[in-house]
């Protein structure tokens, strides 16, 4: 590290300057980066449902999922009046580019799955041509039509549907998150540096932390998809490892300064404490963010590719950028200041005094917030978790007032249905198939190349409108259900169709299958992302400190605040609580998977951003000859002010999520800041000193050969 600041501040200007070059030459390509982003990426792409998918869009020519529209008629379905209207409704819709096909309750035979309990409602299906954009598509209907056509009042459903309206809504409130979150940081960035210009160095490197990412996120998308959303994460991590490490490093110089000498031998000792402790906390983060990479959904892929481009880039701006600046600046970072504050660190104040408190009722301090954050645990006892549906928009929202229609007004799931790939299967296989298939729970009405199958009876006089059912040797299967595809009742389905064996081959797709081959795909792979973030955080920790039980607290400590953040949020969203203060949204059944995976990984690599700040304080001051208990308040007093500052700054970003109308986003910006809050307060300030008091000399203990291997490898001051 002495070396390589050495290098950089010999020609500061130069190292800047060639930093942020190199950054602006990337951001040409990275901003091409826009137009290649996906806007989906939950699904499994290696799972049954997905081959499913595959096989429809290729050999049958089906997009799945389809658009579904709910026709409100005035009078009864079955009216007259309900039929001619239907029928102009239907070529309406033929009537647009793009559509294959239109089927009804009115073309099907009327069956009563296909109609509202009150008989007042209908379902409509539409196929796109092959190649046609859905999402595109879908918008071109819903613009033409409109919500009322030809007499009929009009809801539209669908996965597609959800999706865009997701992603309208999303872009809509992080644009004014975002407005929000940028002001409030600059305004505690001011309180926190004091002045203008150390104020700016944070945004600065949080800036082109931003820009070189997106350059990587574009390599990424010459290779597989990349969830959109993934920009959001760049934004807001990289404002925050911005602050995390020009707060840690400005902080360190102006004490450095204080000592006297020059400012060349200010940053060099600076570089070989405080940036020392960024390359190993920017390593630390980054490996755990790199456990998304373990799982198949793009969506959290993205969410790794993304995350570990940001830390890499924000560590190369606070070796490279930040020492440079300093070496440049001196003094002057202090310049133009708003808040006039000794800098000169203190060895006595609020953190020394709660550290020293703390260990001297280690114990029963230790017992009671263990109790409170069981508090919080338990608020999660009832915690069950799921996937998205349309229930995490605005209630207002058409596409959720559509989906509520579906729920409560009829008794089929006939918007997203099972469907199913039969290959090599004779006609009596095939009619044996479908009475077993009609016959199981929940399922309603099976069509085939055969007809229309009700609780293993088949009428074939509906098989002509199924003939392009059947493709080679491959005959395509539909089974509606009556219970909502997206949900643990519709996982139960697919597990009971699947059972079923007959003598040919069977895929089972749909709505239903996907979400329960995405769950499966996320359940299967969390033992080996905690493993992955075990491993890796052990190891770094250890080379970090030469302790074995440090990284094993540090570990534990993160699992203890994570699991309290899960009952927090099981508490808010599924129980509905402080809508008062969050805004309103409606209450949901299920924590979302991907969702809180996502707030796990990412404050879980914050939290060791923070351990490693904290860490690094003690050990150089125990390393010095301090006493445990001595180098534990000292070193919270001079980290404890960055920490919380840092914690409280990347809180404000999040914060303002709670402005979205979707409650997933909320959860998002909630979780995130709640987490973060919790670590750096209560688990930093009270559980970290109790526990070092009562483990004592045993907080810095490994085997010799260990001891032997640090000494070698380790990265100690």
């Amino acid at each position: 590290m002495n070396r390589f600041t050495r290098l950089v501040i010999a020609k500061p200007l130069l190292s800047l300057l060639i930093f942020v070059g190199l950054v602006g030459v990337s951001a040409i390509w990275g901003v091409q980066a826009f137009g290649a982003m996906q806007s989906q990426g939950y699904n499994d792409p290696n799972s049954e449902s997905t081959q499913v998918a595959n096989t429809l869009r290729d050999t049958f020519k089906v997009d799945n999922p389809e658009l579904t529209i709910i026709a409100d008629f005035a009078q009864s379905v079955d009216d007259p009046a309900s039929r001619a209207e239907a029928d102009q409704l239907t070529a309406s819709v033929n009537a647009i580019d793009g559509v294959e096909s239109v089927s009804s309750y009115f073309s099907l035979g009327s069956p009563t799955s296909l109609r509202s309990v009150d008989s007042r409602a209908a379902y409509f299906f539409v196929n796109y041509d092959a190649g046609v954009k859905t999402s595109a598509e879908t918008n071109l209907i819903m613009d033409t039509l409109g919500s009322e056509a030809d007499g009929i009042t009009l809801h539209y459903t669908g996965m597609s549907v959800m999706a865009n309206a997701l992603n309208q809504t999303i872009s809509h409130d992080i644009g004014t998150a975002e407005s929000i979150a940028i002001p409030l940081s600059v305004i505690l960035l001011l309180f926190v540096f004091g002045s203008l210009v150390a104020a700016g160095l944070p945004l600065l490197i949080g800036g082109l932390a931003m820009l070189g990412s997106f350059f990587f996120v574009w390599v990424a998308t010459q290779f597989s998809d990349v969830s959109i959303f993934s920009l959001n994460l760049i934004t807001a991590m990289a404002l925050g490892l911005g602050i995390d490490y020009s707060l840690l490093i400005v902080n360190r110089f102006r004490e450095e300064r204080a000592k006297g000498g020059d400012v060349r031998d200010a940053v060099l000792r600076t570089m070989d404490t405080a940036g020392r402790t960024v390359l190993f906390s920017g390593l630390t983060v980054a490996v755990v963010l790199a456990s998304l990479l373990i799982f198949p959904m793009y969506f959290l892929r993205s969410m790794g590719i993304a995350g570990v481009a940001v830390v890499v880039v924000s560590v190369i701006g606070a070796l490279v950028g930040l020492p440079a600046m300093l070496a440049l600046l001196g003094d002057r970072v202090n310049r133009l200041r708003v808040i006039r504050r000794d800098f000169t660190p203190k060895d006595t104040g609020i953190w020394a005094n709660v550290s020293r408190f703390v260990m001297r009722r280690a114990v029963p301090v230790f017992l009671v917030t263990i109790v409170g954050l069981g508090g919080l645990v338990y608020l999660g006892h009832n915690v069950s978790f799921g996937l998205v549906d349309e229930r995490v928009l605005p209630a207002d929202n058409q596409t959720a007032v559509a989906a509520a229609i579906v729920r409560e007004r009829f008794d089929g799931q006939e918007g997203m249905p099972i469907q199913i790939i039969a290959t090599g299967a004779t006609n009596a296989q095939l009619q044996s198939y479908v009475d077993e298939l009609s016959t199981t729970d929940h399922i309603v009405r099976v069509q085939s190349p055969l007809g229309i199958t009700v609780d293993g009876a088949t009428d074939p006089r509906f098989a002509p409108q199924f003939s392009n059912y059947t493709v080679g040797d491959e005959q395509r299967v539909v089974a509606i259900e009556d219970v909502i595809a997206r949900s643990s009742e519709g996982m139960s389905v697919i597990k009971d169709v699947r059972a079923i064996q007959p003598g040919f081959t069977v895929e089972v797709g749909g709505v239903a299958a996907d979400y329960t081959d995405s769950m499966d795909g996320i359940t299967q792979r969390i033992p080996w992302l905690l493993l992955w973030v075990f491993l890796t955080t052990m190891i770094l920790l250890f080379l970090f400190t030469g302790s074995l039980l440090l990284p094993l607290k540090a570990f534990a400590l993160n699992l203890v605040s994570l699991v309290a953040t899960l009952g927090f949020l099981t508490w808010v969203f599924l129980d509905g609580n402080l809508q008062w203060l969050i805004g309103a949204f409606t209450p949901l059944e299920t924590v979302e998977t991907s969702m809180f995976i996502l707030i796990a990984v990412i404050t879980f690599g914050l939290s060791m951003d923070y351990e490693l700040f904290l860490l690094s304080r003690i050990k150089e001051l125990h390393d010095q000859g301090l006493s445990t208990e001595d180098s534990v308040a000292l070193g919270l007093q001079r980290s404890g002010r960055i920490i919380t500052a840092a914690a409280l700054i990347l809180a404000a970003n999040f914060f303002p999520m709670l402005t979205s109308g979707v409650t997933t986003i909320k959860m998002l910006g909630l979780g995130l800041a709640f987490a973060i809050l919790l670590d750096a307060t209560v688990v930093r300030g009270l559980l970290v000193p109790a526990l070092m008091k009562l483990f004592g000399a045993a907080n810095w203990w490994a085997p010799k050969w260990l001891t032997k291997l640090f000494t070698k490898a380790g990265l100690s001051h």
